[in-house]
């Protein structure tokens, strides 16, 4: 096997989970994780002891991004290497998740994986078969950059300008898309969403908006095709029913997930197209307990 670089690992997160102690126990020989958080109060700052190459990074309140996007630049500036990898505290991964990552770089270059959303309340629980065939199924088709799992090395981007316009703006993996093109490597983790209806709610809201300053042709694409298929399943309610189940019964099959809310296919429709419509006309959402105002690809604002 071929030498691999070191890695600097950015997880932004405000508590110790089980996230942090997996990745600890991955880290090789001069890699590093970077818990990334807002501030000394944080309670992931209350432990007494931290596991070899784990380094603790206070990032600041953001000020004109989103809670993310600072977390990530702050980590990218301080980091000790050049081979990066983003990921999410909200989703188990196995004991040799960076080093197949880091093998997969190797092979292909820059390199990301496909998310598979989970629901924690029945919202989000209804809408997962939408969730997995308009967003995990064209990031797997499509070699696009799910943000919970990305590696990529400072010289494949313009770093300066890309951290300069990250701080600005909301969506990290959004932004990352136009500056770096990966391999997805098609490989599936199972992350859970949701918890409560508000959450359920505000999720699609920002993904909306998300779409709607970085793909607006994309968001304009999902708009007609979600109102074509509702009108056929209003006008042929038995026959869009098993059809919206058969379909999303193979994209589950594609993605490697055997989930049984393939079902409710149908239904879901009928919830996803108020909650576009509702996403259009929102001005504010919720993402981790801060209220955002976006009105521009690079004009945000933190509400509270």
């Amino acid at each position: 096997m071929s030498h691999q670089p070191p890695t600097s690992v950015l997880l932004p997160t405000t508590q110790w989970t089980d996230a942090c102690a997996e990745l600890a126990a991955q880290l090789g020989d001069g890699d590093e994780l970077l818990i990334v958080h807002d501030g000394e109060d944080d309670p992931v700052t209350e432990r007494d002891v931290y596991p070899e190459g784990v380094r603790l990074v206070a990032a600041g309140k953001p000020a004109g991004c989103s809670g993310k996007a600072n977390a990530i630049a702050a980590g990218m500036e301080v980091a000790r290497h050049d081979r990066l990898v983003w990921t999410d505290d909200d989703y188990h991964r196995p004991p040799d998740w960076l080093a197949t990552f880091s093998a997969d770089y190797e092979d292909h270059g820059p390199v990301s994986e496909v998310p598979y959303f989970v629901g924690r309340d029945p919202l989000s629980v209804l809408l997962e078969p939408l969730y997995a065939s308009a967003g995990s199924l064209p990031l797997y088709l499509g070699d696009q950059i799910w943000g919970g799992a990305v590696m990529f090395d400072r010289s494949d981007i313009d770093e300066a300008a890309f951290l300069d316009e990250l701080r600005r703006t909301v969506s990290d993996d959004g932004l990352l898309m136009e500056y770096l093109q990966v391999t997805n490597v098609g490989r599936t983790r199972i992350v859970p969403i949701g918890g409560s209806i508000h959450e359920a709610v505000e999720r699609p809201v920002r993904w909306t908006q998300i779409l709607r300053w970085h793909f607006p042709g994309a968001i304009a694409g999902t708009w007609f095709v979600s109102l074509l298929v509702l009108a056929g399943a209003v006008l042929a309610p038995v026959p869009a029913a098993v059809a919206l189940t058969v379909l999303h019964l193979g994209v589950n099959e594609v993605l490697g997930v055997r989930r049984w809310t393939a079902v409710l296919a149908y239904p879901a429709l009928f919830a996803f197209v108020p909650l576009l419509l509702y996403a259009f006309a929102r001005r504010t959402f919720v993402w981790s307990g801060r209220r955002y105002r976006w009105r521009g690809k690079f004009d945000v604002t933190v509400v509270e």
